[in-house]
Protein backbone atom coordinates (compact mmCIF):
# COMPACT_ATOMS: atom_id res chain seq x y z
CA UNK A 1 0.00 0.00 0.00
CA UNK A 2 1.14 3.52 -0.69
CA UNK A 3 0.94 6.28 1.93
CA UNK A 4 -2.51 7.28 0.65
CA UNK A 5 -3.74 3.71 1.22
CA UNK A 6 -4.11 2.81 -2.45
CA UNK A 7 -2.30 -0.02 -4.18
CA UNK A 8 0.76 0.82 -6.31
CA UNK A 9 -0.16 1.37 -9.94
CA UNK A 10 2.96 -0.25 -11.39
CA UNK A 11 3.91 -3.79 -10.36
CA UNK A 12 6.70 -5.84 -11.92
CA UNK A 13 5.55 -9.33 -12.94
CA UNK A 14 8.22 -12.02 -13.18
CA UNK A 15 7.46 -15.18 -15.16
CA UNK A 16 8.40 -18.31 -13.31
CA UNK A 17 8.69 -21.79 -14.69
CA UNK A 18 7.14 -23.68 -11.79
CA UNK A 19 9.24 -22.02 -9.07
CA UNK A 20 7.30 -18.83 -8.26
CA UNK A 21 7.06 -19.47 -4.53
CA UNK A 22 10.66 -20.66 -4.22
CA UNK A 23 11.94 -17.64 -6.17
CA UNK A 24 9.88 -15.15 -4.15
CA UNK A 25 11.12 -16.62 -0.86
CA UNK A 26 14.71 -16.54 -2.19
CA UNK A 27 14.43 -12.84 -3.06
CA UNK A 28 12.75 -11.93 0.23
CA UNK A 29 15.49 -13.77 2.14
CA UNK A 30 18.19 -11.96 0.13
CA UNK A 31 16.72 -8.51 0.83
CA UNK A 32 15.21 -8.72 4.30
CA UNK A 33 18.44 -8.24 6.28
CA UNK A 34 19.25 -4.88 4.63
CA UNK A 35 15.92 -3.59 3.38
CA UNK A 36 13.21 -3.56 6.07
CA UNK A 37 10.28 -2.99 3.68
CA UNK A 38 10.71 -6.51 2.30
CA UNK A 39 8.19 -9.31 2.76
CA UNK A 40 6.23 -12.14 1.19
CA UNK A 41 2.73 -10.75 0.70
CA UNK A 42 0.38 -13.37 -0.71
CA UNK A 43 0.34 -16.77 -2.36
CA UNK A 44 -2.60 -17.37 -4.68
CA UNK A 45 -3.50 -20.83 -5.87
CA UNK A 46 -5.22 -21.75 -9.10
CA UNK A 47 -8.93 -22.38 -8.67
CA UNK A 48 -9.05 -24.56 -11.79
CA UNK A 49 -6.88 -26.78 -13.96
CA UNK A 50 -5.26 -24.40 -16.45
CA UNK A 51 -5.22 -25.78 -19.99
CA UNK A 52 -4.40 -22.90 -22.36
CA UNK A 53 -5.00 -23.60 -26.04
CA UNK A 54 -4.69 -27.37 -25.99
CA UNK A 55 -4.95 -30.40 -23.82
CA UNK A 56 -1.78 -30.07 -21.72
CA UNK A 57 -2.45 -28.99 -18.14
CA UNK A 58 -0.12 -26.13 -17.18
CA UNK A 59 -1.36 -25.83 -13.59
CA UNK A 60 -3.62 -28.05 -11.53
CA UNK A 61 -6.28 -26.63 -9.24
CA UNK A 62 -4.51 -25.85 -5.97
CA UNK A 63 -1.07 -25.24 -7.54
CA UNK A 64 0.61 -21.89 -6.91
CA UNK A 65 -0.62 -19.42 -9.54
CA UNK A 66 0.99 -16.17 -8.31
CA UNK A 67 3.12 -15.01 -5.42
CA UNK A 68 3.09 -11.33 -4.44
CA UNK A 69 6.14 -10.02 -2.62
CA UNK A 70 7.81 -6.73 -1.79
CA UNK A 71 11.53 -5.94 -2.05
CA UNK A 72 12.68 -2.64 -0.55
CA UNK A 73 9.16 -1.23 -0.94
CA UNK A 74 8.80 -2.30 -4.58
CA UNK A 75 5.96 -4.73 -5.27
CA UNK A 76 6.49 -7.79 -7.48
CA UNK A 77 4.34 -10.69 -8.61
CA UNK A 78 5.82 -14.03 -9.64
CA UNK A 79 3.52 -15.76 -12.15
CA UNK A 80 3.81 -19.53 -12.22
CA UNK A 81 3.65 -21.64 -15.39
CA UNK A 82 5.67 -24.84 -15.02
CA UNK A 83 4.80 -26.04 -18.54
CA UNK A 84 6.05 -23.07 -20.55
CA UNK A 85 9.61 -21.89 -19.88
CA UNK A 86 10.24 -18.26 -20.78
CA UNK A 87 13.88 -17.35 -20.10
CA UNK A 88 14.98 -13.99 -18.77
CA UNK A 89 17.50 -12.06 -20.87
CA UNK A 90 20.01 -9.25 -20.36
CA UNK A 91 17.42 -6.87 -21.84
CA UNK A 92 15.86 -6.49 -18.38
CA UNK A 93 17.70 -6.43 -15.07
CA UNK A 94 17.00 -5.32 -11.54
CA UNK A 95 19.47 -2.88 -10.02
CA UNK A 96 20.27 -2.94 -6.29
CA UNK A 97 21.90 0.27 -5.10
CA UNK A 98 24.19 -0.31 -2.11
CA UNK A 99 25.50 2.29 0.33
CA UNK A 100 28.69 0.44 1.29
CA UNK A 101 30.88 -2.54 0.45
CA UNK A 102 29.21 -4.70 3.11
CA UNK A 103 25.88 -4.33 1.27
CA UNK A 104 27.50 -4.97 -2.11
CA UNK A 105 29.07 -8.16 -0.75
CA UNK A 106 25.83 -9.26 0.95
CA UNK A 107 23.62 -8.86 -2.12
CA UNK A 108 26.27 -10.36 -4.40
CA UNK A 109 26.61 -13.46 -2.24
CA UNK A 110 22.88 -13.78 -1.54
CA UNK A 111 21.81 -13.45 -5.18
CA UNK A 112 24.47 -15.81 -6.55
CA UNK A 113 23.78 -18.43 -3.85
CA UNK A 114 22.59 -21.85 -4.92
CA UNK A 115 23.73 -21.71 -8.52
CA UNK A 116 23.80 -18.08 -9.58
CA UNK A 117 26.46 -16.84 -11.99
CA UNK A 118 28.81 -13.89 -11.72
CA UNK A 119 28.89 -11.99 -15.01
CA UNK A 120 30.83 -8.68 -15.23
CA UNK A 121 30.73 -5.00 -14.22
CA UNK A 122 28.50 -5.64 -11.21
CA UNK A 123 26.08 -7.89 -13.13
CA UNK A 124 25.04 -11.36 -12.03
CA UNK A 125 22.41 -13.93 -12.89
CA UNK A 126 20.60 -15.63 -10.02
CA UNK A 127 19.71 -19.33 -10.01
CA UNK A 128 16.27 -18.55 -11.49
CA UNK A 129 17.82 -16.71 -14.44
CA UNK A 130 16.97 -13.13 -13.38
CA UNK A 131 19.68 -10.58 -14.15
CA UNK A 132 20.78 -8.21 -11.38
CA UNK A 133 23.14 -5.26 -11.13
CA UNK A 134 24.65 -4.81 -7.67
CA UNK A 135 25.89 -1.22 -7.70
CA UNK A 136 27.45 0.95 -4.99
CA UNK A 137 25.72 4.35 -4.87
CA UNK A 138 29.11 6.04 -5.26
CA UNK A 139 29.51 4.66 -8.82
CA UNK A 140 26.98 6.90 -10.60
CA UNK A 141 28.33 9.87 -8.62
CA UNK A 142 31.89 9.15 -9.75
CA UNK A 143 30.80 8.63 -13.35
CA UNK A 144 28.90 11.94 -13.36
CA UNK A 145 31.72 13.98 -11.78
CA UNK A 146 33.03 17.14 -13.41
CA UNK A 147 36.49 15.62 -13.93
CA UNK A 148 35.85 13.62 -17.08
CA UNK A 149 39.33 12.02 -16.94
CA UNK A 150 38.53 10.67 -13.48
CA UNK A 151 35.15 9.43 -14.73
CA UNK A 152 36.91 7.64 -17.58
CA UNK A 153 39.32 5.98 -15.14
CA UNK A 154 36.39 4.89 -12.95
CA UNK A 155 34.53 3.48 -15.95
CA UNK A 156 37.62 1.56 -17.11
CA UNK A 157 38.10 0.17 -13.59
CA UNK A 158 34.43 -0.87 -13.40
CA UNK A 159 34.66 -2.61 -16.77
CA UNK A 160 37.52 -4.74 -15.42
CA UNK A 161 35.63 -5.83 -12.30
CA UNK A 162 33.13 -8.61 -11.77
CA UNK A 163 31.85 -7.78 -8.24
CA UNK A 164 32.26 -4.03 -7.84
CA UNK A 165 34.77 -2.77 -5.28
CA UNK A 166 34.16 0.67 -3.82
CA UNK A 167 37.83 0.93 -2.86
CA UNK A 168 38.89 0.07 -6.42
CA UNK A 169 36.46 2.62 -7.88
CA UNK A 170 37.64 5.32 -5.46
CA UNK A 171 41.28 4.53 -6.25
CA UNK A 172 40.52 4.93 -9.95
CA UNK A 173 38.90 8.32 -9.30
CA UNK A 174 42.12 9.77 -7.85
CA UNK A 175 43.91 12.26 -10.06
CA UNK A 176 47.53 12.07 -11.22
CA UNK A 177 48.71 13.67 -7.96
CA UNK A 178 46.86 11.16 -5.76
CA UNK A 179 44.14 13.54 -4.56
CA UNK A 180 40.58 12.25 -4.62
CA UNK A 181 38.22 13.98 -7.00
CA UNK A 182 35.49 16.08 -5.38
Amino acid sequence: MTESGSRPQLVTCLWSTGQAEEAARFYVDAFSAYRPDTHLDEIRRSAIDVVPGGDQVHLRAGDVLTVSFTLDGQRFVALNDPARPVPYTDAVSLQVLCGNQEEVDHFWSALTAGGGTEVACGWLQDRFGMRWQVVPTVLPELLAGEDRDAAARVQRAMMGMVRLSIEGLMDAAQDAFGAEEQ
